[in-house]
């Protein structure tokens, strides 16, 4: 798993909010070695650090649910069509579970490492992008 883990490292000019969260998904990633379910909070929590970012990019975010975001982002030109699409299947995954619409919470590491570094991938665009 530290081999798996090892490229995930948070970017310079990430909200110091979104780095501890993306900085907690990662070693929760490493631990899902031996406990499954880490996999799914690992995801789960990649998934907060972008919406983090993403409201910090959006000047009118106030309290506006993700989804609205995410289509406000592609209007404005913040997130590409592929980040939207990634975001939203990850908000959908993140309301199934946090709505009880998802009852199995393990995700195998090998199914969680690549939502995890999309994240981690995105977050970093997002960022470098900050004029």
């Amino acid at each position: 798993m530290h081999d798996l883990v090892e490229d995930l490292v948070v970017p310079a000019g990430v909200p110091e909010a979104a780095a501890t969260v993306l900085r907690t998904a990662r070693e929760l990633l490493r631990q899902s070695y031996y406990c499954y379910e880490f996999s799914t909070v690992a995801v789960m929590h990649s998934l907060i650090a972008m919406e983090i970012v993403l409201r910090d990019r959006i000047t009118d975010a106030g309290t506006k649910p993700l989804f609205q975001l995410i289509k406000q982002a592609v209007e404005a030109g913040v997130l590409t069509t592929r980040q939207a699409e990634y975001l939203d299947y990850g908000r959908k995954i993140r309301n199934g579970m946090a709505h009880g619409e998802t009852t199995h919470a393990a995700m195998p590491p090998a199914m969680a490492v690549p939502m995890v570094t999309t994240s981690f991938a995105i977050v970093s665009e997002l960022c470098a992008a900050v004029p």
